[in-house]
C-alpha cells in the first residue's frame, strides 16, 4: 500500500465529513487507506463516519488523548509505505496526494513534506513553512521583526521567508495539519512525543527528523484548505498550553535557564494573547449570494431558506462572477457546489478571488450543509440546508 492518511478528530463533525470526502476523492488513483481516530467526540462525529463512510477505518478512543498519542495510535494501524498526518479541518484537491508522493519519491534525503496551505478565504497561511524557533527566532516572531526585514536572514527564519509561498525547497519545520513522510521514518524517530499534549508536537517531530539526517521540504505545487481557526479556541487554556508546549520543546532540545524560561513565559503569553484578541467571529450582512452549481433546484431551495437573492452561475470563472455581482456595492457570499465542481476547482477559485471582498462557503457532495470560514482566526460557520 502506498499511503495511509491519518485524521485525528475532536468535535468537528462537519469539517471531518468534508475532509474525508475530499481525501476519498484524492485516493481514487492511489493504493491508499483512511484511518480516522476520534478523541472521544460528543458531537456525533463517530455516528456520521459510520453512516456516511462505513468502509473507512474508525478508531474510537474513550478519552481525549491529545494530538501526539491520537496520531500515534492511528499510525500504529497504518499499512502504507507513506503516511499523511492530516487535520480534520482541511480540504485536499483530487490530485494533492499524487503530486506530493511523486515529489517525495524524487528526494533520496526525504524527511517530511508539507504543502501550501490556505485559509477559507484563499489566503496563504505562512506557518506551513517555518524555521526552528530558537530563542532569537522566537524573539523575531513575537515582536514582528520578520515583517520589517523579510529579506534578512537574521530576521526572516520563523516563517522560512527564504522561500516564497510559490517556491518549493528545504525548510526546517512543517505544520501538523499536513505532513507526509515514510512510515518507517516516523517509527524510527518514535513519532509524536506523547509527553507534549499539543502545539509543539509538529515542531518537535520536524526537528527530530532533521536530527536524523533527513531534509524537510515545503512543496508549493498543490494547495490545501486549512480552516485554521476551527482547530483551537484562543482562550486562557490555549495560552497556558502554548507556553508549556514551547517550554517543553526548548527544555528537550536546548536545555533551559531561568532567564530563558522567563522570556518564553512572557513571549508565549504575549503571542497567545495577540491570537486571542484576533479571535473574533466576523459577521457580514450578506445582501446577495452567488451560487456556482449546475442544479437549478438547489438555487430555488437556497433562496427559500436564506430569504435572499441567489444568482446561479454554471461556470467557475471570475469574468462571469464579476459581471453579475458587484462586490463594491453589496456584500456577496459565494457558494461553491462540490456536486458540480471538483475540490481542486474550488480551491483554485478561492485563491484567484481572495481579498476581493467576498466570503465563501462550500457545499460538499451529497451533504446537507454548507461550510466556510471568513479568516484564519474565524472558527468557521456551518449552515444546514433544509
Amino acid at each position: 500500500m502506498q499511503l495511509s492518511v491519518i485524521i485525528l478528530n475532536y468535535n468537528v463533525c462537519y469539517f471531518l465529513e468534508q475532509c474525508v470526502l475530499s481525501v476519498q476523492k484524492a485516493l481514487e488513483n492511489i493504493d491508499g487507506e483512511i484511518i480516522v481516530v476520534d478523541n472521544f467526540s460528543i458531537d456525533g462525529s463517530c455516528e456520521m463516519m459510520k453512516q456516511r463512510f462505513p468502509n473507512v477505518k474508525l478508531i474510537e478512543n474513550k478519552a481525549n488523548l491529545g494530538f501526539p498519542k491520537g496520531n500515534n495510535i492511528g499510525v500504529a494501524e497504518a499499512k502504507g509505505e507513506y503516511i499523511c498526518i492530516l487535520n480534520p479541518d482541511t480540504v485536499v484537491a483530487e490530485d494533492t496526494f499524487e503530486k506530493v508522493l511523486q515529489f517525495a519519491k524524487s528526494k533520496p534525503d526525504l524527511g517530511i513534506v508539507g504543502c501550501k496551505l490556505i485559509d477559507g478565504t484563499g489566503n496563504f497561511l505562512p506557518e506551513c513553512k517555518r524555521g526552528v524557533p530558537t530563542p532569537w527566532v522566537a524573539f523575531t516572531k513575537i515582536f514582528g521583526l520578520y515583517k520589517f526585514f523579510p529579506k534578512s536572514n537574521l530576521f526572516n527564519k520563523y516563517y522560512a521567508q527564504h522561500l516564497a509561498e510559490n517556491q518549493t525547497g528545504k525548510v526546517d519545520i512543517l505544520v501538523g495539519a499536513f505532513m507526509v513522510m515514510q512510515s518507517d521514518l516516523y517509527l524510527q524517530v518514535d513519532g509524536f512525543d506523547e509527553n507534549c499534549f499539543m502545539y509543539s508536537d509538529d515542531i518537535d517531530l520536524s526537528y527530530l527528523v532533521l536530527k536524523s539526517g533527513k531534509s524537510n521540504y515545503y512543496f508549493h505545487e498543490t494547495s490545501v484548505i486549512h480552516y485554521k481557526g476551527e482547530s483551537t479556541v484562543r482562550d486562557g487554556t490555549y495560552m497556558k498550553r502554548f507556553r508549556e508546549a514551547m517550554q517543553f520543546f526548548y527544555k528537550k532540545h536546548f536545555g533551559g535557564s531561568f532567564v530563558f524560561d522567563a522570556f518564553m513565559r512572557i513571549g508565549a503569553f504575549a503571542f497567545a494573547f495577540l491570537k486571542k484578541s484576533q479571535q473574533k467571529q466576523i459577521v457580514y450582512n450578506i445582501e446577495e449570494y452567488v451560487l456556482f452549481s449546475s442544479e437549478e433546484s438547489l438555487k430555488n431551495k437556497l433562496e427559500n431558506q436564506l430569504q435572499k437573492k441567489v444568482i446561479r452561475l454554471t461556470d467557475i470563472n471570475e469574468n462571469a462572477l464579476f459581471s453579475q455581482a458587484n462586490s463594491s456595492e453589496k456584500h456577496v457570499e459565494i457558494l461553491l457546489d462540490n456536486n458540480s465542481f471538483s475540490f481542486k476547482e474550488i480551491i483554485s477559485f478561492l485563491e484567484k478571488n481572495k481579498n476581493r471582498g467576498f466570503t465563501f462557503k462550500i457545499i460538499p457532495e451529497a451533504a446537507f450543509f454548507m461550510i466556510g470560514s471568513n479568516s484564519s482566526n474565524d472558527r468557521g460557520e456551518i449552515i444546514e440546508i433544509k
